[in-house]
């Protein structure tokens, strides 16, 4: 993303972002509530377009949105077949693989309106990681998890920064800082960067 601004009317929520994802990073957008946030994300996927500047985007994107996209009248084996075929992957084991990562009970033929929320964010993340894309977009995906699911998640993260994917979550968790390689702050539409050891 170079020089992004984005505006809903006269209040402008993006002044001139910068951002640069290499593949196997970990990037954290941190800020306060209303900072823009899941604006930066929805434009940097490209469900939002940006009044100014350019982003340029390459290989597959995957984005899990704060609020799970699931219809609960699909069961879980259900969603990964669609979204099987939606992707044109010869199977789902890798996303079962994901489900057995996240801790995620076996709950394959259960209509996805029954499960907890905690469980249908699992299957919200799995649905876009289980293409296995260059760059993951993750805003806060971890909404109600345990604290079990929480370092599962983590651990997931750095292997696939590991495989060489470019991994971006927004979080407002201060423990979570630790994880990043690098950590922006959205801070008056600016993305100001502080670099994190692995």
């Amino acid at each position: 993303m170079e020089g992004v601004w984005k505006s809903y009317g006269a209040r402008s929520v993006l002044r001139g972002a910068y951002v640069r994802v290499e593949p196997g990073s970990l990037q954290g957008v941190t800020g306060e509530n209303g900072a823009g946030k899941t604006t930066l994300l929805r434009t940097m996927v490209g469900e939002l377009t940006p009044d100014h500047g350019e982003v340029h985007r390459e290989g597959e994107i995957g984005y899990c949105p704060q609020e799970p996209t699931v219809n609960p009248l699909l069961s879980v084996s259900q969603h990964l077949e669609l979204f099987r075929v939606a992707y044109g992957l010869p199977d789902t084991g890798h996303a079962q693989e994901l489900l057995e990562a996240l801790g995620c009970p076996a709950a394959m033929d259960q209509q996805v309106g029954t499960l907890s929320g905690g469980t249908r964010q699992k299957l919200n993340l799995v649905l876009a990681l289980m293409s296995r894309p260059a760059l993951l977009v993750l805003d806060e995906p971890y909404q109600g998890f345990d604290w079990d699911t929480h370092r599962r998640f983590w651990h997931l993260a750095r292997q696939m920064r590991d495989d060489g994917q470019a991994v971006v979550v927004v979080s407002h968790l201060l423990h979570d800082l630790q994880h990043f390689d690098t950590v922006y702050e959205l801070r008056d539409g600016v993305l100001v960067e502080g670099v994190r050891e692995r």
